[in-house]
């Protein structure tokens, strides 16, 4: 791993909050996620940058030195993005517009490419996906990017949320993919507890779905005897083959050899976003932007057999 702004934002915010739980708060993280990011910059800085204490934390003396050189650099990178914005923004109206989207992986982010493309066919549009929310919001924050394209879990508060202008796409419940031929596939919905003795399939990601899916677990009264991250096919070949079951978003569409069924209750939610820093161009094109991500998402829930039978019985 090299270090990267996005890691001295995420030393400045512990020292500036004091401890590791008020810091990821503030970052939108489960506290063991931080702690774990932390421990990942701390090697490869090559040491300690926070003594840990019942009042909280504080700077070491390498972490004084990280501290000191980040509040310098990351004022300096703001300053040099919004000059560049500032200078190329003439530039960009005469080329015609620019699509510039990063997702984590899933069908929304390939239609809102298809319904872009359509809408303006002279318009370079170009994707990055990755399964880190963090770092697709940082991207947009540093430039990179024009538009993050993510989802949070339930109500928790999107990456760089100050800095980054967030519009909610759509919410969702999360459904459970079963094969086939599973005892509960003929069912409408599925109880969680009915599946206490499953292996889980599901995409790995750096905010808190997983602490989220655990937590729904305990109160379902049981702990998952065994979850596989892995990507989009994996997760649907492990369920075809009965390897395991999976965790979908309710638009997941219709696939040979699985079900897709809600969760009785509706225990996990899924908030689909779309963000832009509000200081760029991107900005200028975000109404529209944002409109398209919306139909898009419609038209995927029109799709899906299991989403429309949701909508239908209007149970939670």
């Amino acid at each position: 791993m090299e270090l990267e702004l996005r890691h001295l934002r995420t030393v400045r915010a512990i020292a500036d909050a004091g401890s590791l739980t008020k810091a990821a708060t503030a970052l939108g993280l489960a506290q063991p996620a931080l702690s774990t990011q932390l421990k990942r910059i701390e090697r490869v800085l090559g040491g300690a940058l926070f003594e840990r204490g019942r009042h909280g934390v504080r700077a070491t003396p390498l972490g004084e030195l990280v501290l000191e050189r980040a509040r310098i650099v990351l004022p300096a990178v703001s300053d040099l993005q919004r000059d560049a914005v500032r200078f190329a923004r003439g530039a960009a109206g005469a080329e015609g517009p620019r699509f510039r989207l990063g997702g984590t992986h899933g069908p929304l982010l390939g239609a809102l490419v298809d319904r872009l493309a359509a809408r303006h066919p002279c318009a370079a549009v170009t994707t990055h996906t990755s399964w880190s929310e963090r770092e697709i919001a940082a991207a947009v924050t540093e430039g990179r990017l024009d538009y993050a394209l993510i989802g949070t879990c339930g109500s928790s508060t999107p990456p760089e949320g100050d800095r980054l202008a967030w519009r909610e796409i759509a919410t969702d419940p999360v459904f459970v993919m079963l094969p086939t031929g599973h005892r509960l596939a003929s069912r409408d919905r599925v109880d969680l507890a009915d599946l206490a003795g499953a292996a889980w399939a599901d995409v790995p990601g750096d905010g808190c779905f997983a602490d989220c899916f655990h937590a729904a677990c305990a109160r379902a009264g049981f702990t998952p005897a065994r979850v596989y991250e892995t990507d989009t096919a994996s997760c649907v070949h492990l369920v075809q083959v009965g390897r395991a079951v999976g965790l979908c978003r309710a638009t997941f569409p219709d696939t040979a050899g699985l079900v897709t069924r809600p969760l009785a209750g509706d225990p996990l939610v899924w908030r689909h976003l779309i963000g832009w820093h509000p200081d760029t161009p991107a900005a200028l094109t975000a109404p529209s932007v944002l409109a398209q991500a919306r139909a898009a998402h419609a038209e995927a829930a029109a799709r899906s057999r299991s989403y429309a039978a949701w909508r239908a019985s209007g149970l939670p």
